[in-house]
């Protein structure tokens, strides 16, 4: 991330989500995910629906949307990461970009490797689940 808090988005992802709109959020801790406009198009039906068919739903959904911030990416193919984001998902200086599917997860690279480099109790049963 730089002075101006602003992170490089990986080109093949740039050309993947054939898009230049995304939607920043933190909807899980501690990490902030970037979804590309029609992957969020499709959160938002989610959102939607849930929030039509459970009337306790519409306070997570406000907590889930708050945050929520639509970037741009400039001529580099960077992002600005709003301070309140930044500050939710302690980034700052070195910032670790993963690809999961379908978005890309921003993380600080010390909560990164506690969080998801632990070994997974049941990773051996997901695997041969997933590959057979």
């Amino acid at each position: 991330m730089d002075e101006k808090g602003r992170v490089s988005l990986p080109s093949a992802f740039r050309r993947e989500a054939d898009t230049n709109r995304f939607v920043l959020l933190q909807w899980e801790k501690p990490y902030l995910t970037l979804f590309p406009g029609p992957k969020w198009a499709e959160v938002q039906e989610r959102l939607l629906e849930y929030r039509r068919n459970d009337a306790s739903a519409w306070n997570h959904v406000r907590l889930i949307v708050a945050n929520a911030v639509e970037v741009l990416p400039d001529k580099q193919g960077r992002v600005l990461v709003p301070a309140g984001l930044q500050e939710a998902a302690g980034l700052s200086g070195t910032v670790l970009v993963s690809g999961n599917l379908d978005r890309v997860e921003l993380w600080n690279p010390t909560a990164y490797s506690e969080d998801v480099r632990e070994p997974v109790d049941d990773l051996g049963n997901f695997v041969h689940r997933l590959f057979g």
